[in-house]
C-alpha cells in the first residue's frame, strides 16, 4: 500500500543539519501519523506520498517547508509555572527547551532569561531557520479507519481516549 490521504504511516527518522545529527528516532518507539491530517510538516509529507513500507527516503527541507524562517524579537515573558519538561533538572537555565501549552496547542520555546516568577522566552521553535535533512525509514502504512479520518488523528489500540 502507498502512502496517500487517510492513510496511517509508522515509521522512524533521523533529523540531521549539514551532516551533524539532532534528533532521531531510532531508539524508541516509531512515529505514527495520519497522512493528510496536517499533523506532520508540510514538506515531509509532501516528500513521503507515494513511499510504502520499507521503502527509505532522504528528504532536504529549507525553512519555509520545515519549522519556518527565524523570527527576530519573537519573545515572550511566560510565568515559569506554566512551563513544563524540567524533568529532573532542579532550574530552568538559560538555553533550556520549556513546553508551553496555550489555545494554539502545546509549543517548544527557548528559555533565554529567567527571573523568580517569570522567564523570558524565545518563542521560534528550535529548529527554525535551519535547512533540515530527514532520513525516513517506512516501516507500514495502513488505510486508516473511519473513526481516525473523522478525528483527523490516529488512534492507539482500543481508541483515543477522549469524547468528541
Amino acid at each position: 500500500m502507498q502512502i496517500a490521504k487517510n492513510t496511517v504511516v509508522e515509521f522512524h527518522y533521523t533529523l540531521s543539519e549539514a551532516g551533524e545529527q539532532l534528533e532521531t528516532s531510532t531508539n524508541q518507539d516509531a512515529l505514527v501519523y495520519l497522512h493528510g491530517a496536517e499533523g506532520m510538516l508540510p514538506g515531509l509529507e509532501a516528500g513521503l506520498e507515494g513511499k510504502a513500507a520499507g521503502d527509505k527516503v532522504t528528504l532536504t527541507l529549507e525553512p519555509k517547508d520545515a519549522y519556518g524562517e527565524y523570527q527576530e524579537g519573537l519573545t515572550q515573558r511566560i510565568p515559569i509555572k506554566h512551563l513544563q519538561g524540567l524533568g529532573n533538572n532542579k532550574v530552568w537555565k538559560p538555553g533550556m527547551t520549556a513546553i508551553v501549552e496555550s489555545n494554539q496547542g502545546r509549543h517548544q520555546v527557548q528559555i533565554i532569561k529567567v527571573g523568580r516568577f517569570n522567564a523570558d522566552c524565545d518563542l521560534n521553535h528550535p529548529f527554525a531557520g535551519k535547512t533540515l535533512t530527514f532520513d525516513v525509514e517506512i516501516l507500514s502504512v495502513r488505510e486508516a479507519t473511519a473513526e481516525e479520518v473523522a478525528h483527523g488523528h490516529v488512534h492507539a489500540e482500543g481508541g483515543c481516549g477522549h469524547n468528541h
